[in-house]
């Protein structure tokens, strides 16, 4: 982020400051049993109402469906790839799993698209960072992680994705690969230097994503898949809901104008609502 705000202001002063957030202090537990929502956030929000940073920046699939008065998001930065990956030591392909298999991963959508498509395999709640949970693979503890291409990319582990899913197979979160920059509203001049930065294309699909989320009142915690890509002139988006035990998974799909993104996400949001969504999602919010 230094780095591409330096591009486009090479005279730019910045300072880094570090935060721990909650999120990433529980290890032990699944985030779901903690609240969820706002747990890789909050302590970055506060940060910013305290005018303590100008800016942070975010994965933007953390983030929460509503943002604290008097703070929005400055930029979105173009989006990575939004895919998960498969990640195994012994195997090549998801498909390639034979019965009894460990599959590690912390998110409740992942594991009910797994559970659905694979009821064959052993799905694990994995918490920890990205370099705790490949040592774990590495043990032998898993056959295999699911998790998503963007991080691993980042963090240079490319070399350890087998397979980039199709969303057919694993549909992303909401935002997934993308990175967002929040600020203050009145801040007029950090929200002008951040503009150069903003991708209009990301933020259209990733705001049908959120709207959809928001109509559905979930957080990054919650079974919801949700993938919009820009087609031409229109905006095309999937949206997935699914009982963690992959009982039940349910899919809708739209297309809609790019111009007015929230109004897609609201519209495939109000059918998952009435193929069901909102029992299962009732049943997951009274387990966390």
């Amino acid at each position: 982020m230094r780095a591409r705000l330096r591009a486009h202001h090479p005279h730019l002063e910045i300072e880094l400051v570090k935060i721990t957030t909650s999120g990433d202090r529980i290890l032990d537990r699944p985030l779901a049993a903690e609240g969820g929502k706002g747990l890789f956030i909050k302590e970055l929000e506060q940060a910013l109402l305290e005018r303590r940073i100008d800016l942070a920046v975010h994965s933007m699939k953390d983030l929460t469906v509503t943002l604290p008065d008097g703070l929005h998001v400055a930029a979105v930065l173009e989006r990575a790839d939004p895919r998960d990956a498969f990640v195994s030591v012994r195997y090549a392909r998801l498909a390639e799993l034979p019965a009894g298999a460990r599959i590690g991963t912390s998110s409740l959508r992942r594991q009910c698209q797994l559970r659905a498509r694979y009821p064959h395999c052993e799905v694990v709640n994995l918490r920890g960072n990205v370099n705790t949970r490949l040592a774990k693979l590495d043990a032998g503890e898993f056959d295999a992680l699911i998790l998503a291409v963007a991080g691993l990319e980042r963090l240079g582990w490319q070399d350890r994705i087998r397979e980039k899913l199709d969303p057919a197979v694993s549909l992303p979160a909401v935002a997934q690969g993308a990175i967002c920059v929040e600020t203050r509203r009145d801040d007029e001049a950090t929200n002008t230097l951040l503009a150069a930065l903003d991708h209009p294309e990301t933020r259209e699909c990733v705001t049908a994503e959120r709207a959809l989320n928001a109509h559905l009142d979930g957080g990054c915690q919650v079974p919801i898949g949700a993938y919009a890509e820009r087609r031409g002139e229109e905006l095309y988006l999937r949206g997935l809901v699914g009982d963690p035990d992959g009982n039940i998974i349910l899919t809708e799909e739209a297309y809609g104008p790019r111009h007015d993104p929230e109004a897609l996400g609201r519209r495939v949001a109000e059918a998952l609502c009435a193929a069901g969504a909102g029992a299962i999602l009732e049943r997951v919010y009274g387990r966390a």
